[in-house]
């Protein structure tokens, strides 16, 4: 197999595809989709996003400091690619997309009820980078549908119907390949069944 040297570009993919909510839920509020929204730190947990300076939302953003990410799923694909293509200042997306407004915790911001998981953010730097200026926020709060814990109060995320945005595609996650650790386990194990078979 030939490698052709492509041009630079963001090829980084498959990236979770998020809609982001801002504003106030008791005032002027939108929706938009967010490609680039990425983990930062676990301890303190953090995030960030990306976000163009002409977007609608960039404004709301940048005054009030604060968002909500919302992760999407299968049910969720046609609003997540609306909200991408329409602008929050010529439609309400809200209605367009027959999402419900949520009221969020630690932050002024909606949360959308259809969505499986929302997290509260706050910004706490603005790194100007050239066609994106990323918003690193701490993350204040998490919601997750209690329909996704079993009874021993472990989340099943992966239940849910995630989406993820690769190269101008939506993609559902597909078949589990393996789990988190699972090469150093299957090597356990063989050595397991070998210990076995020599007794």
């Amino acid at each position: 197999m030939a490698k052709i040297n492509f041009k630079p570009g963001n090829m980084l993919y498959p990236l979770p595809a998020v809609l982001i909510s801002c504003g106030d839920i008791d005032g002027e509020s939108n929706l938009f989709t967010v490609a680039w929204a990425a983990t930062v730190c676990t301890n303190p947990p953090m995030v960030s996003i990306s976000v163009r300076p002409e977007r609608y939302s960039y404004d709301m953003i940048r005054r009030q400091k604060e968002f909500v990410i919302n992760l999407t799923t299968k049910d969720l694909a046609f609003a997540t690619d609306y909200c991408g293509v329409r602008s929050g200042r010529n439609y309400d997306k809200w209605s367009d997309c027959h999402l419900t407004k949520e009221k969020a915790d630690q932050v002024l911001c909606p949360m959308i009820k259809e969505s499986p998981v929302n997290i509260e953010c706050k910004v706490s730097q603005i790194q100007e980078l050239g066609s994106h200026h990323m918003f690193i926020a701490d993350v204040v709060a998490v919601h997750v549908d209690d329909t996704l814990l079993d009874e021993h109060n472990t989340f099943h995320l992966n239940d849910s119907n995630l989406i993820s945005y690769s190269h101008g595609t939506y993609l559902t996650l597909g078949e589990p390949v393996g789990k988190f650790g699972y090469s150093i386990q299957k090597k356990k194990k063989k050595k397991e069944h070998k210990r076995k078979a020599k007794s």
